[in-house]
């Protein structure tokens, strides 16, 4: 990379010079600011000391050393103690001539050790939501992301098909659903199954308002909670509930058979929107299967005295020493809860896949939670337990707050899908932009704006932060949105069919030997896709390759404003440009591709 040429022609220069070796952690480089000449500025200040020179005499000595020694710099211009540096054309048109047919820049061979990467993790209680979409999409993304890079990395998904809350759907379909089906509703699986823990969740609450005594209002607010807590307690539907999750977990026949029934539902729906959504998985694991190996490694911990039983029956780890708190791993009743079946899902896929890392993308509410799976892995001799990365992110936000699965408030993920390609549709003939296309055509293409402006909307923000999601902003054909960049792959594309119809041809050799300002500026953008695509590794972050897909597009447009194409008169310089051209559509579709954004021809 650039960089680390420029390094060794600065520390060459410099013991040329001053006859010392700088130390290679200072020599650090910035962008040339705009209002000097340059591609990258060294501070030579942290070298005073060393070369007994002022800042301003070191750095021209400096420049013109590495000016005389490198056909890669071509000048070179001193402000005070900056030393600013013009890359030769030569540098970026070899890069050019060795890269530009190369339709997956930047990528690298997958080797070694997997990374596991566990995304989605739905209930089987419910269908996705606006939730879920980001935790697909991230996890989706940042695996292609590591994937690039050379990493061996397994897609996982855990699916919580167990506890008590996919029992209050069970109860509430035995009491209510009178035998009612996906096919003689005609719903989806997961939205019927949806529809039965909201029934739920109204049913109960009716149940204990009515349990409650009828001085509530009078109490105080910590009497009110201990009233409303006796309540629930009394409630004869939760008492059922519970009944249900321990005849589940006694592997009582008829209960299991609804249960198979009723998630099998759910999971027909699931593939539905997964396949729309574009996420897939290498393998998928199932709570009611990895629970078990949990509970082996509680009686493992207990007697071990790693973890202590409580009078009740309960099974707890105390963390306090390490500046948490008690655990609960099982409950009085030998059920187990979400870390006992965390820990188990751990064991398998180590034992499974030896992973050098094992990345959950969950939410950032978990945190806590992931530091207690880790700490307790360890505790019980697992020290790979130390290997656990969450991927932790920001919660997602109408603007009428935040979503409640119980409570039927939700943002549905089928439904925000159709709104998305339905907004896509009419901002698209509004503005004439399926013009001259069939059908068909037209059809992909609203599906393709409407899901890629979903998933760009949703990518492009730092997964820490927790995001606004505003639908209406996320088609326009002139923000920082996928529809400008899928506007511009479709406009370049447009640029090559017309040379091709026209009989013009671009081959595999470059016959310029210098660059227009911006054509220089584009090629440097193309240049810097590498540096990029490996910190968006390390960050863990699609919104570093959004926001550089968006600055490419944008560099383009610069570029096709300033420099003619077609009409440009020097065959060999139109004949450059028309290959620079194909060159950023392979980009476009190779950087955009990783945030699972599809790229039309035509538009």
């Amino acid at each position: 990379m650039l960089e680390e040429i420029l390094r060794q022609l600065f520390i060459d220069a410099f013991i040329k010079l001053y006859g010392q070796e700088p130390p290679v952690s200072q020599v650090n480089f910035q962008k040339t600011r705009p209002e000097f000449e340059g591609d990258v500025t060294i501070v030579v200040f942290p070298f005073v000391k060393m070369s007994k020179k002022s800042p301003e005499i070191m750095a021209d000595e400096l420049g013109r050393e590495i000016v005389a020694n490198s056909e890669i710099i071509s000048k070179y211009n001193v402000v005070k103690g900056f030393l600013n540096l013009l890359v030769s054309d030569y540098y970026w048109l070899t890069f050019f001539a060795e890269n530009h047919e190369n339709e997956y820049l930047g990528r690298k061979q997958v080797t070694g050790q997997p990374i596991v990467v566990e995304y989605s993790s739905p209930n089987t209680n419910k269908p996705l939501h606006l939730g879920h979409i980001r935790n697909n999409l991230l996890g989706w993304s940042v695996s292609e992301i590591l994937r690039a890079n050379g990493e061996n990395v397994v897609r996982v998904n855990l699916v919580n098909d167990r506890g008590i809350h996919i029992c209050k759907s069970m109860i509430a379909w035995q009491k209510w659903g009178e035998g009612c089906t996906p096919e003689s509703t005609g719903k989806k699986g997961d939205h019927l199954i949806g529809d039965f823990y909201v029934m739920f969740d109204k049913r109960f609450k009716e149940e204990v308002s009515q349990l409650l005594p009828s001085n509530y209002e009078e109490l105080t607010e910590d009497d009110k909670e201990k009233a409303k807590a006796e309540a629930e307690e009394k409630s004869l539907l939760m008492q059922e509930t519970r009944e249900m999750l321990r005849k589940w977990e006694s592997g009582d026949a008829e209960v299991r058979h609804l249960w198979e029934m009723m998630n099998s539902w759910v999971y027909d729906g699931f593939d539905i929107t997964y396949k729309r959504l574009g996420v897939s998985f290498e393998k998928i694991y199932y709570e009611s299967q990895t629970y078990l190996l949990g509970k082996e490694l509680v009686n493992e911990g207990l007697r071990e005295g790693v973890l202590y039983k409580r009078p009740d029956g309960s099974v707890w780890c105390d963390l306090r020493d390490e500046g948490l708190d008690e655990k609960l791993l099982l409950r009085r009743d030998g059920t187990s809860v979400y870390m006992t079946q965390d820990l188990g899902t751990a064991q398998s896929r180590y034992e499974e896949y030896q992973p050098k890392k094992l990345i959950y993308v969950v939410g950032n509410e978990q945190n806590y939670h992931f530091d207690v799976l880790k700490k307790i892995l360890v505790r019980l001799g697992r020290n790979w337990g130390n290997d656990i990365e969450h991927l932790s992110y920001g919660m997602v936000e109408l603007p009428n707050g935040k979503m409640k699965s119980r409570e039927g408030t939700v943002v549905d993920a089928d439904d925000l899908m159709d709104e998305m390609v339905a907004t896509a549709k009419g901002v698209s003939e509004e503005l004439g932009k399926a013009h001259g296309l069939s059908e068909d055509e037209a059809v992909k293409l609203y599906d393709m704006l409407g899901i890629g402006a979903l998933k760009y909307f949703i990518l492009k923000v730092d997964p820490k932060k927790t995001m606004l999601f505003d639908p209406k902003e996320s088609i326009d054909f002139n923000g920082n949105t996928a529809s400008f960049i899928q506007y511009t792959h479709a406009r370049i594309c447009s640029i090559i069919r017309k040379a091709q119809d026209n009989g013009i041809t671009f081959g595999k050799e470059v016959c310029v030997t210098d660059l227009h300002a911006k054509e220089k500026m584009l090629l440097i953008n193309i240049y810097n896709w590498q540096s990029v695509l490996e910190q968006a590794a390390i960050n863990r972050s699609p919104a570093m390759i959004a926001n550089y897909v968006y600055e490419l597009a944008k560099d383009f447009n610069q570029f096709y404003q300033e420099c003619s194409i077609m009409r440009e008169d020097d065959v060999k310089r139109r004949e450059f440009r028309l290959q620079l051209v194909d060159m950023t559509a392979k980009l476009l579709r190779n950087a955009s591709g990783l945030l699972g954004i599809s790229m039309p021809e035509k538009m």
